[in-house]
């Protein structure tokens, strides 16, 4: 009923900068936030970027004044701006959303995950 489709991975090189997207469609009643969880090879999936649909944002210490997090809720997307990339940002990154399509109950939503590949 819901889904979340992400978009603007790929390739870059260290130092540039990258742009994520996430659309959220389907039966949607109205989103409490959205972020951004990645996931490197060999590590647990961890939280990048986190957004309220108020506007309160929440950084992982190591992506701080780097990546920024928007969300547009009136096309319930969100965007993540990665600057300075390093090779440790290398990860498949996932949009995460909570999401109220009603009967009292909010619910988690994932994207596919996208890859982001930073070379030296």
């Amino acid at each position: 009923q819901v889904q979340l489709v992400e978009s603007g991975g790929g390739l870059v090189q260290a130092g540039g900068s990258l742009r994520l997207s996430c659309a959220a469609s389907g039966r949607i009643f109205s989103i409490n936030g959205m972020g951004w969880y990645r996931q490197a090879p060999g590590k647990e999936r961890e939280l990048v970027a986190a957004t309220t649909s108020g506007g309160s944002t929440n950084y992982a210490d190591i992506v701080k004044g780097r990546f920024t997090i928007s969300m547009d809720n009136a096309k319930n997307t969100v965007a993540l701006q990665m600057n300075s990339l390093n090779l440790e940002d290398t990860a498949v990154y996932y949009c995460n959303a909570q999401i109220y399509s009603g009967w009292g109950i909010v619910r988690t939503y994932w994207g596919q995950g996208t890859q982001v590949t930073v070379s030296s």
